[in-house]
């Protein structure tokens, strides 16, 4: 989806043009996987970040458009509304002093953008759910000015027959919205992790990544508000599911099988499996003409890009044109600090590789139905969720990160990461996990103790962001 469009008006034979190509594209990835014909390249990370522009109250400020002319920076990109950006990081191998540098490029490209932003009387904020966002502020009035973004929005309509997308969340309090545009996607931003994998072992780590999903999200949660309602832990996850409600072909539009979910099983052979989903399940949204070459793979890749699963595949090309697997994490808020981000990125990378790597398949000692109920209560109820880990005790959450923050340590040590870093962003995140503080639970003790003032509640937010400490130790 990062990709311009040329339009957003589509005949009948631009879908089934599209959807030969898709299927010709599908098989030949299908023959690549038989004959080891992906990258054996191993360990290599980036990440996205997603943000907020604000103005001086806190409010969103729908600016992007000026903003990024001013900025001029290749990896710096719009996203649906006008006061959502999008950073980018230089790929690296996961070893070394390879954390510190993502973090360097983290906190240099933040402090740039913050200063072009003040040129602008703006700010700002990295953070899941922006509090001030109100709800008439999500319209197509709003919508970034990219011809890609109204198509998506037109045809997402489409498929649901002119239907409103309906907002229906039930937390600590309930927050029911109706919206006639996919608008509502642009409340949440995260923090989106990308790691590179070796064709045989893509099955392992794909899977592992769908089972710590449920910790990530608890640990991380930084989105407990929209609309001035307390909800969720980490809202974003109903809010983006419920903004995008659409489904399979025909009568199974509304069927279970969504385009933003965590997905539909753990993977049995290769990632292979999940194109074929992609292919056999979920109708054209985009059926522009792109390369009409099936080796660049580009109406699969776009195809994909329409398809928002929690823990996504994704096809790329290393630097000598040799076709790469990727796996995007999608579950981590944005913020709520650089170094929370990068403690969070840190657990990813070491928890993946320890559960990928042992003897013993994680997806053989849980069930992927109880992966994806432990998902959904860490969403709801962050630290203080009940889940069940592999040896199937049930138990808080709280006492299960107490378990896993040393095993993702081990994880970077056999990753040969730099051992300050390893002790660094571990302390990070026992120090949250120990204070009980993570970004959402903060938010809403601000909000107990100072009032319902959204907007003061984004200023002392900012301030806290801004001095560089992480999350458990921002004072209330």
């Amino acid at each position: 989806m990062g990709q311009e469009i040329s339009g957003t008006r589509f005949k009948k034979r631009d879908f089934s043009q599209f959807a030969a190509r898709l299927t010709e594209e599908t098989g030949l990835l299908a023959s690549w996987f038989r004959t080891d014909s992906l990258s054996r390249v191993h360990g290599v990370g980036g990440y996205e970040l997603e943000a907020w522009l604000v103005d001086r109250y806190g409010a969103p400020a729908p600016i992007n458009e000026r903003y990024l002319k001013l900025l001029d920076d290749q990896l710096v990109s719009p996203e649906l509304s006008q006061f959502n950006i999008e950073l980018n990081s230089t790929p690296r191998r996961v070893s070394g002093d390879a954390l510190a540098r993502f973090q360097q490029e983290m906190s240099w490209n933040w402090d740039r953008c913050r200063q072009v932003a003040a040129q602008l009387d703006a700010d700002l904020v990295m953070i899941g759910i922006l509090p001030t966002v109100t709800d008439k502020m999500l319209t197509v009035a709003y919508m970034s000015q990219m011809e890609r973004y109204r198509a998506l929005n037109e045809q997402v309509l489409r498929l649901r027959g002119g239907r409103p997308l309906q907002l229906d969340i039930h937390g600590e309090q309930v927050l029911r919205s109706s919206h006639t545009d996919v608008m509502l996607e642009a409340a949440t931003t995260s923090f989106q992790i990308h790691l590179q994998v070796a064709q045989e072992k893509a099955v392992r780590y794909y899977n592992a990544m769908q089972i710590i999903s449920a910790p990530m999200v608890a640990l991380s949660a930084n989105s407990p508000l929209m609309f001035g309602h307390r909800l969720w832990q980490e809202t974003r996850i109903p809010v983006f599911e419920q903004a995008v409600d659409i489904g399979g072909f025909d009568g199974a539009a509304f069927g279970p099988l969504k385009r933003v979910s965590f997905g539909s099983g753990y993977v049995r052979e290769s990632l292979l499996e999940v194109f074929t989903e992609n292919l056999e399940h979920f109708p054209v949204l985009l059926p522009v003409e792109l390369d009409p070459e099936p080796e660049r793979l580009s109406h699969l890749r776009l195809h994909n890009g329409t398809i928002w699963r929690w823990n996504r595949p994704l096809v790329g090309f290393d630097g000598d044109g040799t076709p790469h697997l990727r796996i995007e994490h999608r579950v981590i808020p944005s913020g709520p600090s650089v170094i929370d981000n990068m403690a969070n990125t840190a657990f990813f990378f070491g928890l993946t590789h320890m559960l990928a790597e042992q003897q013993v398949a994680p997806e053989t000692q849980l069930p992927f139905s109880v992966a994806r109920d432990n998902f959904y209560a860490a969403a709801k109820y962050g630290l203080s969720a009940n889940v069940t880990w592999l040896s199937g005790r049930s138990g808080k959450m709280t006492e299960l990160l107490e378990q896993l923050i040393p095993l993702a340590r081990e994880g970077l040590n056999r990753l040969g990461c730099d051992q300050t870093d390893i002790e660094r962003y571990s302390s990070v995140l026992q120090n949250r996990v120990a204070s009980g503080q993570t970004g959402s639970i903060w938010q809403l003790k601000h909000l107990e103790r100072n009032g319902g003032d959204l907007c003061e509640l984004v200023s002392a937010y900012r301030e806290n962001q801004q001095s560089g400490r992480p999350v458990s130790a921002w004072p209330v």
